[in-house]
């Protein structure tokens, strides 16, 4: 689930530039020709005061302000909006350099604090308009209750700004006052709303997925693609939810599939001849030949690797494609990450355990979701408490809060406890437009453009303008690059296609540009007393789409449960796997802009409350099983609601809510501990729980360790290495060797098998090869030969090794001759590679010499720790400037265990190196029987201000698995209290 506002990304000279100003200045307040100036005043000045009294303005009464030893507050108020009003003002004490940065980014600004280098950032998220969808969240969606509390906390977070600038709130505010001049403005609540559009857009669903296998289509058949995207193993990994039903409009976690469903839809059936009507389940027509998986069929029937093409088979169509999608992806790259890499590493690990099987005899619930690592974190311990519940205070709250956002995203109240992950819903679609001079292409006919001027403040330079253009389906993505407006003219579509004119444009369709409710969704769930009010709350969480686990201490044994909410789209036509014809109403939502249905209707998503089984696991992997887009009709069945009654009729869910879910290996090895834990009447407890999100075991190593350990070695160095596999049990501690040398054979293994085979646009940057340069010509002595280097960042190159990757070679690894452990030789005097053993052989000898070159020859010094290595950065100045600064700012490496698809998710990028890209950002663990006895750690601390005591202090306990005493009751967080701050009106 859930944040990287880590700043933006800076890979422009411009903004580099300005940076090395802004250190210089630094550089000079640290003492360089000022003595101790760093030290004393302007890192000290900006300390929050946190004892004594201070005067709030807007206040109506007195609220308390209660800190731990490790800095987390408690507040305690007498009405709701003093709470959030407080909660404002002490997250600006803490956060507010984070805070400002986040809202410049959500607002497209970011040139307003760093320069002309972020003008092309700025103008792809203006285009992209989360702040209008914000504001119009605000204006027209939200309560007068939610709002009323917006503007509580924005008054709080004013307060504290008012007579505030440069070292008082910050050491990087003093830089960019001393540069600039720079001044914050005040903060509004629409804001705090712009936040929810950053996070959802981080946690999109598969858009990275859907251009990555366009993008393949240029050196792979559609075949060796489905290849690389298996079917999700329902088989070995179990889903969310097992069973269930759509029924009478509503989902039934007890139903039976098929129940009632015997309406017809329209889809594609199993027809004869090359335009028969087809007679399966579904009433439609299509072609005769079955699409192979993962394609998508054109509106003439046929079919084409890139969903789109007809006869347009043409070399230059195609690479006109794949330079379009590849300018996208390079675009998307430059885009700071509030979360984290996009793909397969976003996730989470949740799990809820029924008091049946816990030692305390109520529920225990654990959470840590899967994120970027950033210094400071993006959560933020807090509680917020009133100090008599009466319906003027409704609040009695703990958890983990997103400075600039009131309320608490995850955590308990005094009656229930939720936690979230990633559902990974397909939310996003990439449309080709054809664009005229007075519109678009839709329906054969010529819509005129929705437009809106934008103005881009540079901090330093000369404001630019920028024109927005929008179509049904979303706003024109591609005119935020002169590479992407030029190649359209070659994308390849369907003979039907209208004139292709001066090029097709790429729009993007996504759920989080319609405005929602997601924002109510928090407090209700801030307040929800019981499994139905979670729900309801649950109801208005629409985007980003998110599995919600419940437990609460009701009955004998408590209360578990699951809801999938969200806003996720009924296709008419296509899966979201590939880019479609955006002229085509067929390939429209059903919930478009045109009007049509809506969305899967929250009543029909998966839910289920107390299962049998007594635990509910949800780690990114599939909620239910659905059958395949395409292969029934998607209309409406008497007695099933909107769904599919063919999907039904199969026993499946009615709808897909994805093809692209995470592959189960962590949500598998989390069932597992479980069933081995709960087996014959064992009991869980809280340590338990706090050992399974520790848990380092390696599913890949397992299948893959026993193959290697037989592989005959005749290079002395090479078996030595071999043989600390011998005896090995998976496990990815921070002090084994055999980890160490284990991943990077693994890391081998993907470049030689898969890397090497990938189109420029998936290879990491900086990895180059000889290629023969494209040509329309025989393929023959006189091809040219050209050197060809990747061009994706690191942490979005294939093949990233995540368990998509273990699904591929599980299902690859019986065949010894797949044409996909080929591999060139090493040298000319070496034999091609030609099988799977040849290929494990080179991998291993290729991974001793990597790790000899990285670690030293001598094995007994070699560590997966000191190949894996988390180092924080702080924003902006932590991550790009020099190193004097990123000394001062930054703090690390810590040596850490885990790995990519493990439960202990320290995630890695196979294709750009070992260091850790993803973090359990948190972990938490509530005892329901206790809520005083409930544990959670955070990745750094609760300050945001450098060599503040608690920037980082609780970063090597997070390292170590260790959880901190996390208080609830009055009591116990008096005792826990060593310092509070009064704050009076």
């Amino acid at each position: 689930m859930p944040a990287n506002e880590s700043g933006p990304s800076v890979k422009k000279k411009g903004r580099r530039a300005r940076l090395l100003v802004l250190v210089m200045v630094l550089a000079l307040l640290a003492g360089l020709g000022y003595g101790a100036y760093w030290s004393v005043d302007t890192v000290r000045a900006s300390f929050p005061q946190t004892t004594g009294s201070l005067k709030v303005p807007g206040l109506t009464g007195t609220v308390d302000v209660k800190r731990d030893e490790h800095g987390i507050p408690q507040l305690y108020a007498d009405n709701d909006e003093d709470l959030f009003r407080a909660q404002g003002f002490v997250h600006a004490q803490d956060r507010f350099w984070e805070m400002d940065v986040r809202r410049h980014m959500t607002a497209g600004r970011l040139s307003e604090m760093f320069g002309s280098g972020q003008v092309e950032t700025d103008a792809f998220l203006r285009t992209l308009g989360w702040r209008h969808v914000a504001q119009e969240e605000y204006d027209k969606k939200l309560s007068p209750e939610t709002k009323k509390y917006l503007q509580a906390y924005a008054d709080g977070v004013n307060a504290y700004l008012k007579g505030k600038s440069g070292k008082d709130l910050s050491v990087e505010h003093a830089a960019l006052k001393l540069t600039d001049d720079y001044k914050p403005e005040p903060w509004t609540p629409v804001d705090s709303v712009a936040w929810l559009k950053a996070m959802a857009w981080d946690l999109r669903g598969n858009m990275q997925d859907e251009i990555d296998r366009s993008l393949m289509t240029n050196k792979l058949s559609q075949a060796q693609i489905d290849e690389l995207y298996p079917p999700y193993p329902f088989d070995r990994n179990k889903p969310i939810v097992e069973g269930g039903a759509v029924s009478g409009g509503k989902y039934n976690p007890q139903g039976t599939p098929g129940s009632g469903s015997t309406g017809t839809g329209t889809g594609r059936g199993t027809g004869s001849g090359t335009t028969g009507t087809g007679t399966g389940t579904g009433a439609g027509t299509g072609g005769s030949t079955t699409p192979a998986a993962g394609s998508q069929a054109t509106p003439n029937g046929a079919t084409g690797a890139t969903g789109l093409t007809d006869n347009a088979t043409a070399q230059g169509a195609t690479v006109g494609l794949r330079t379009q999608l590849g300018s996208l992806a390079k675009t998307l790259d430059e885009i700071p990450a509030i979360l984290g890499p996009n793909g397969s590493g976003i996730g989470s690990n949740s799990w809820v355990v029924s008091g049946q099987y816990t030692t305390t005899g109520k529920p225990l619930l654990a959470n840590d979701p899967h994120l970027s690592p950033q210094l400071p974190s993006v959560w933020y311990q807090m509680g917020l408490h009133c100090r008599a519940a009466s319906p003027q205070c409704q609040y009695d709250v703990a958890g983990y809060t997103f400075s600039g956002m009131p309320g608490v995203v995850i955590g308990h109240n005094a009656d229930i406890a939720w936690g979230m992950t990633n559902l990974g819903a397909d939310v996003t679609d990439l449309y080709l437009e054809q664009v005229r001079p007075e519109g678009y292409v839709y329906d054969n006919k010529v819509v005129p453009f929705t437009t809106r001027e934008e103005e881009i403040k540079v901090a330093g330079g000369k404001s630019k303008k920028i024109t927005v253009r929008t179509t049904n389906n979303g706003p024109l993505i591609s005119d935020r690059s002169d590479e992407l407006e030029a190649v359209g003219s070659r994308a390849p579509v369907p003979s039907s296609a209208p004139d292709r004119g001066d090029g097709y444009a790429v729009a993007l369709r996504w759920t989080a540009l319609d405005p929602g409710k997601s924002m109510d969704a928090v407090f209700k769930l801030n307040r929800a007393k019981d499994f139905n009010s979670f729900r309801a709350a649950a109801a208005d969480f629409e985007v980003p789409s998110q599995n919600l686990i419940y437990a609460d201490n009701k009955g004998a044994n408590g209360n578990i449960g699951y809801q999938a909410p969200g806003r996720i789209p009924i296709r008419n036509q296509g899966d979201g796997r590939l880019p479609a014809p955006g002229w085509d109403p067929k390939y429209a939502w059903k919930g478009g802009r045109d009007g049509n249905a809506g969305y899967i209707p929250q009543n029909e998503m998966p839910w289920e409350l107390n299962p049998a089984r007594g635990y509910i696991v949800t780690a990114n992997q599939a909620v239910t099983e659905s059958a395949p887009a395409g292969a029934a009709g998607t209309g409406a069945a008497p007695g099933s609601g909107s769904g599919s009654a063919a999907n039904a009729a199969a026993g499946k869910y009615p709808y897909v809510l994805t093809t692209d879910w995470g592959y189960g290996a962590r949500s598998q090895r989390i069932n597992d501990l479980i069933e081995a834990k709960t087996k014959d009447n064992g009991k869980i407890s809280t340590d338990d729980m706090r050992a399974m999100q520790m848990d380092n075991s390696s599913e890949i190593a397992a299948l893959l360790t026993p193959m290697l350990a037989k592989i005959q070695v005749s290079d002395p160095d090479v078996r030595s290495a071999q043989k600390l596999l011998e005896g090995w049990n998976y496990t990815q501690e921070p002090d084994s060797a055999a980890a160490a040398y284990f991943n990077a054979v693994w890391r081998n293994i993907l470049k030689l098998a898969f890397g090497d085979k990938m189109p420029k646009e998936l290879r990491v940057e900086g990895s180059c090869m000889n290629v023969s340069e494209e040509s329309t010509g025989p393929n023959d002595d006189l091809t040219k030969t050209v050197r060809e280097c990747g061009t994706r960042g690191p942490d979005s190159a294939q093949p990233d090794g995540g368990d998509r990757w273990f699904e591929v070679v599980r299902r690859l690894v019986k065949d010894e001759k797949s044409p996909w452990w080929t591999a060139t030789p090493k040298t000319v005097h070496d034999k091609p590679i030609k099988t799977r053993d040849e290929l494990f052989a080179r991998a291993m000898e290729d991974a001793r010499w990597e790790l000899t070159a990285k670690l030293g020859k001598d094995q007994s010094t070699w560590s997966w720790g000191r190949l894996h290595q988390l180092t924080l950065k702080n924003q902006t100045i932590g991550k790009e400037g020099p190193g004097f600064m990123q000394w001062l700012l930054n703090r690390g490496p810590w040596n850490v265990g885990g790995g990519e698809a493990t439960v202990n998710a320290t995630g890695w990028n196979a294709s750009s190196g070992y260091g850790v890209t993803w973090v359990p950002s948190m972990r938490m663990v509530v005892n329901l029987g206790d809520l005083d006895k409930s544990r959670w750690i955070n990745l750094t601390g609760a300050s945001g201000h450098a060599y503040a005591g608690t920037y980082t202090d609780q970063t090597e306990m997070w390292a170590k698995g260790e959880l901190l005493e996390w208080p609830f009751a009055k009591g116990a967080v008096d005792k826990s209290t060593v310092d509070t701050l009064t704050l009076k009106p």
